[in-house]
C-alpha cells in the first residue's frame, strides 16, 4: 500500500468491493511506490495521480485516463495499455520493457530516458511527446509523430512505420525515410523493417570496409507479411540470404548499416565490372 492515508483507503477499499465491476477513481492521490503488480485497471481514473516508483508489472488498464499522471520511475514491464488516455503523463525514467501498448493517446507526454526495450506501441500517439534519451532496442514505435515530438537522444533499433502529421495532413514513414527523420532531429536509431510493398538495402561494413566501400550489400523485400532477405553474391546475383535471421540470433560475423537504392546499384555495378575485367575478354 502507498503511504498516504487518502491513496491506501481508496485502494482498499477498490480492492475489497464485492463488485468486480467497481472501477478505481485515484484522480490527484499519491499512490508512490504503491504495488499494482498484475492490477486490472478498467476505466481507472488516474488523472494527476503520483505513481512516482509505483510497481504495474504486468498490469492492464482499458479505457483508462492518465492524463498529467507522474510515473516517474515506475515498472511498467509487460504492461498491456488499451484504448487509454494518457496527455501530458510523466513517463519520465520509467521501464516500459516488453509492454504492449494499443490506442494509447500520449500526447504531451514525456518519455525522457524511459525504456522501451521490447515494447510494442502500436497505433500510439505521440504528438507533442519528449522521447529525449529513450531507449528503443527492438521495439515496435507504429505511433504518430508530429513537428513538436522530441526524439533527440532516442536511440536503439525500431520497427515502424510511423506516421507524420504535417499541415493537418498524415503521411507514412518507414524505412530509411524514418530513419533519416528521426535521426536528423537529435536521435540515434536503425529502422528494421521497411514500409509494406517495400524494399530496403544494406551495406556490410567494418573498419576494413567503409560504407563508401563495403563488403557487400543485402536487401529486405516486404510484399504484405512476406519477407525475403538476399545478398548480391559473387554469383552476380540477387540470392537469399539467412545473414538477418544470424544477427538477430546474436550471431557477431559482421555488422550493417541502411544505405539507399542508389548506393546498392552502385556497388552491384562495381563488383560486376569488376569481375568482368578479371575474367578477361571471352
Amino acid at each position: 500500500m502507498p503511504t498516504d492515508p487518502a491513496a491506501a483507503a481508496a485502494l482498499l477499499a477498490w480492492s475489497q468491493a464485492a463488485d468486480d465491476d467497481t472501477t478505481l477513481d485515484a484522480s490527484q492521490l499519491d499512490l508512490s511506490g504503491a504495488d499494482l503488480a498484475l492490477a486490472t485497471l478498467f476505466d481507472t481514473n488516474l488523472t494527476d495521480a503520483k505513481l512516482t516508483e509505483a510497481d504495474l508489472y504486468r498490469a492492464q488498464s482499458a479505457d483508462a485516463v492518465l492524463d498529467r499522471a507522474d510515473l516517474t520511475g515506475a515498472s511498467l514491464v509487460k504492461a498491456d495499455l488499451r484504448d487509454t488516455r494518457a496527455h501530458g503523463a510523466v513517463l519520465t525514467r520509467a521501464n516500459l520493457g516488453s509492454a504492449e501498448l494499443w490506442k494509447v493517446d500520449a500526447h504531451s507526454a514525456s518519455l525522457r530516458y524511459a525504456s522501451l526495450n521490447g515494447a510494442a506501441l502500436l497505433h500510439v500517439s505521440l504528438t507533442a511527446a519528449d522521447l529525449t534519451g529513450a531507449s528503443a532496442q527492438n521495439t515496435t514505435l507504429n505511433v504518430t509523430l508530429d513537428e513538436s515530438t522530441v526524439v533527440a537522444g532516442l536511440n536503439g533499433q525500431i520497427y515502424g512505420p510511423a506516421h507524420l502529421v504535417e499541415n493537418g495532413v498524415v503521411r507514412e514513414l518507414a524505412g530509411l525515410e524514418l530513419k533519416l527523420w528521426l535521426n536528423e532531429r537529435g536521435a540515434s536509431v536503425q529502422v528494421l523493417n521497411s514500409a509494406p510493398g517495400g524494399t530496403v538495402y544494406f551495406a556490410r561494413v567494418d573498419a576494413e570496409f567503409p560504407r563508401s566501400h563495403p563488403a557487400g550489400v543485402m536487401r529486405r523485400r516486404r510484399a504484405g507479411d512476406i519477407v525475403r532477405d538476399e545478398a548480391f553474391t559473387r554469383n552476380l546475383s540477387w540470392e537469399p540470404t539467412e545473414y538477418f535471421r544470424r544477427y538477430e540470433l546474436g550471431s557477431n560475423d559482421g555488422e550493417h548499416v541502411e544505405i539507399s537504392e542508389e548506393e546498392a546499384n552502385r556497388f552491384v555495378v562495381e563488383i560486376t565490372l569488376r569481375s568482368q575485367r578479371l575474367r578477361g575478354p571471352t
